[in-house]
């Protein structure tokens, strides 16, 4: 069982914005963060699922991803995801991200816990330290996607 904690964080919505994810697989452990000059929370949410995700190399394994963003859990467990597939992303912000999200997911047999975000939980503390660090670093990366939308 692999589990990913992400956590993703913008200083303004659109603002700088950064993610944080700890990956965790018997006695190892990753932790992956990036920053971006301007982006959303949302985007940064998504963005550390997906990245989380993409580093597994093996396809097919369980995984349990711990996160507080509740965009992100309820547009899989709630269907949304599925209808906006159907839909080919129309009008649906983030759709770049949402496709690439789609794509790892289906690698896998996956399971989301929602967490309460800073209330404690050690990894997701990290993973917010990760993100925001991030979110402050001299060198924050271009987010296209979000750029191509505004």
């Amino acid at each position: 069982m692999i589990t990913i904690h992400t956590d993703g964080s913008s200083r303004g919505n659109p603002g700088p914005g950064g993610y944080g994810v700890v990956l965790q697989y018997q006695n190892r452990r990753k932790e992956l963060s990036e920053g971006f000059q301007l982006t959303t929370n949302n985007r940064m949410e998504l963005l550390a699922v997906i990245v989380g995700l993409e580093a597994i190399k093996r396809i097919g394994q369980d995984v349990t991803i711990y996160s507080d963003s509740k965009y992100v859990i309820e547009a899989v467990q709630k269907g949304w995801l599925m209808s906006w597939l159907q839909k080919g992303f129309r009008g649906k912000k983030n759709a770049d991200l949402w496709k690439r999200f789609w794509k790892v997911y289906q690698q896998h047999r996956i399971t989301f816990c929602w967490i309460k975000g800073h209330a404690g939980y050690v990894e997701n503390e990290r993973c917010d330290q990760l993100a925001v660090r991030s979110s402050r670093s001299k060198m924050l990366s271009v987010d296209q996607g979000y750029l191509n939308t505004i």
